[in-house]
């Protein structure tokens, strides 16, 4: 078994602390509001929150699942890496998660947004509507279909470091391609190197489809996309120029 690492380590207690905060400020709900990450177009989005949401988790069972992953396999990693490079890969993957979870947020909103402007509708009476989850007079069948769409995305809110963790994930993958990992849910050992681009493909597919494997169906399925090609794209990148000759301070 791994000793843990110092990094590793504190990045647990910081997830513990925002977690017990969630539990505790402001009866929970204020907590989430100022630090979860939510929608840009929302007025409760917030710059820092892009950092902020990598912190934080909705319940017990996903804190616990990713901090156990955050040490099973963020320690022999930043044994490999040395603590510096390890925290610039698992920031970079939150990023990443982001890019890509903000992304698709936008590549399905936008055109909704355009579609109902154009049929008449006002940017004020989307949001009035967004916010308060009741809709004016006059609406039409085709304005509602669009409108359910919409409302989701303008109130989405994410939280968890579940990309950053598939960052360290990949990473751990490229450095033991022939290590057998497991799933809880599905205890047959499979190579990392097989095993980690399959959960890739899973995400993408339930992202794509809202078909739930092995998560909850609320799951920011392409923030662990994004995390993972971040974390995939600087290893290749680091051992591409060598940095792992020795031990990579």
């Amino acid at each position: 078994m791994n000793r843990i690492t110092d990094t590793v380590k504190h990045l647990i207690i910081i997830n513990v602390i925002m977690f017990i905060g969630t539990l505790t400020i402001g009866g929970g709900q204020s907590f989430y509001e100022w630090f979860a990450l939510y929608f840009p177009k929302n007025e409760a989005f917030q710059p820092w929150q892009i950092i902020t949401h990598m912190f934080m988790h909705g319940s017990v069972t996903h804190i616990l699942f990713n901090m156990f992953a955050l040490w099973m396999f963020g320690t022999s990693v930043e044994q490999v890496l040395g603590s510096k490079k390890f925290l610039f890969i698992y920031i970079s993957a939150g990023l990443g998660a982001v890019l890509f979870q903000l992304g698709y947020y936008y590549f399905n909103y936008i055109p909704l947004y355009d579609e109902l402007i154009s049929s008449g509708l006002t940017n004020e009476q989307l949001v009035h509507m967004f916010t308060s989850n009741q809709t004016i007079s006059g609406i039409t069948e085709a304005q509602l279909i669009n409108l359910k769409e919409a409302f989701p995305i303008y109130n989405a809110s994410m939280v968890g470091a579940s990309g950053c963790i598939m960052g360290i994930l990949a990473a751990f993958g490229m450095m033991n391609p022939e290590a057998k990992l497991m799933m809880i849910f599905l205890p047959i050992p499979i190579k990392a190197k097989y095993f980690i681009p399959g959960i890739i493909l899973l995400d993408v597919i339930s992202a794509l489809s809202g078909q739930s494997f092995f998560s909850p169906s609320n799951t920011a399925y392409m923030a662990h996309v994004g995390g993972a090609i971040t974390g995939f794209i600087i290893m290749w990148y680091w051992k591409r120029n060598q940095f792992n000759q020795n031990r990579w301070d």
